[in-house]
């Protein structure tokens, strides 16, 4: 399948034979770690898939906007929040996220191996818009490797991410505005992850945390 990333591929992806595995992802590690020191405010997940970070979100006293492109993605992702105890806290939006506008800024803004119809760097710098005065970004995203395979539970196909979905950390920062932005974290990391068949698979991710200066 070519990676367009637009509503017709995610659909496709959200509709195929890896759906009920993406639909049971778990929430990101590297979130966790990172904003559990944060206040809990209003939060946007951009590119929200399943759903999992905006309930890990919500269930830590977030009030959460969570947007996807893919009606299935979202369709799951109201369901497990139902089942957890959170429906009231997360409000779903089916969106493309190239062209959406928020109607508010947020406490914080996260994404998680989102691709949308438009360079990767483009979105983020799209997203950091979108952050609130002494407000958190935060992206976890694809640190391209010869051998990263797809077990992220974000909706890839079997092979890897294209290099032009995948950045740095220093790709992201350099777009961040000093005058703007305090650079919390900026790394790249590898981990292991169970993939299909219980197989092994090497993550190689990019982490990056910033807060706008108020």
């Amino acid at each position: 399948m070519t990676h367009s990333f637009d509503k017709d591929y995610w659909d496709q992806i959200w509709d195929g034979d890896r759906a009920a595995a993406m639909a049971a992802s778990q929430p990101n590690p590297h979130l966790m770690r990172e904003v559990g020191d944060l206040a809990p405010g209003t939060a946007l997940d951009a590119g929200c898939g399943a759903g999992a970070e905006a309930i890990w979100l919500a269930t830590g006293g977030w009030q959460v906007t969570a947007a996807d492109i893919a009606t299935a993605a979202l369709a799951h992702a109201a369901e497990r929040a139902a089942a957890s105890g959170v429906a009231d806290r997360v409000r779903w939006v089916e969106a493309d996220l190239s062209t959406w506008q928020p109607a508010a800024r947020y406490d914080l803004v996260t994404t998680h191996y989102a691709h949308p119809a438009m360079p990767q760097l483009d979105f983020y710098e799209r997203i950091a818009s979108w952050v609130a005065p002494a407000g958190t970004l935060f992206i976890v995203g694809h640190l391209h490797h010869q051998d990263h395979a797809s077990a992220t539970g974000h909706g890839h196909d079997e092979t890897e991410p294209p290099a032009s979905a995948s950045v740095t950390a220093a790709d992201i920062t350099a777009r961040l505005d000093p005058l703007v932005w305090d650079v919390r974290t900026a790394r790249e990391s590898h981990r292991a992850l169970a993939g299909h068949g219980g197989h092994a698979v090497s993550i190689h991710d990019v982490v990056v945390r910033a807060s706008r200066r108020s």
